[in-house]
């Protein structure tokens, strides 16, 4: 019996093991060892080491005027406030997210809305929480 696929032609099978070789035979995404020319060169005597982010500080996902911390305490706010609650009011809110079993640090905070308030987004609750949003979209 041939080892082959049943997909693809011999010939396509011996040109799709070509083009990974690399990967296969190498480090992985660092390059191979087939091409040394891959290689980074390392600094000199008298040179800072290469970094990923010569400027300073890694950019993050974070939108400007949010944390990292802030975005992911928003994200889980958004978990339990469905979009068949929205646009709603404390109530729909707060009874939206005991359906979803939120835990009861995010019932009490939606509890502590003001009444008669209508919210479009979780960004609106989130703001309403006494939180801060993203400051520039894009």
């Amino acid at each position: 019996m041939e080892r082959g696929s049943s997909k693809h032609s011999p010939r396509v099978d011996e040109q799709m093991s070509q083009e990974v070789s690399g990967l296969v035979q190498g480090p992985g995404v660092g390059g191979s060892r087939v091409d040394e020319f891959r290689q980074p060169e390392p600094a000199g005597e008298d040179q800072p080491e290469a970094t990923t982010a010569p400027a300073g500080e890694l950019r993050t996902g974070a939108p400007q005027g949010m944390s990292p911390a802030d975005v992911e305490r928003r994200s889980r706010l958004g978990r339990f406030i469905t979009m068949t609650a929205l646009p709603g009011d404390r109530e729909a809110l707060v009874a939206n997210a005991r359906d979803n079993d939120a835990p009861a640090d995010l019932v009490a905070a939606l509890e502590g809305l003001p009444p008669g308030t209508r919210y479009q987004t979780v960004s609106e609750v989130w703001a309403a929480l006494g939180h801060r949003n993203e400051t520039t979209r894009w």
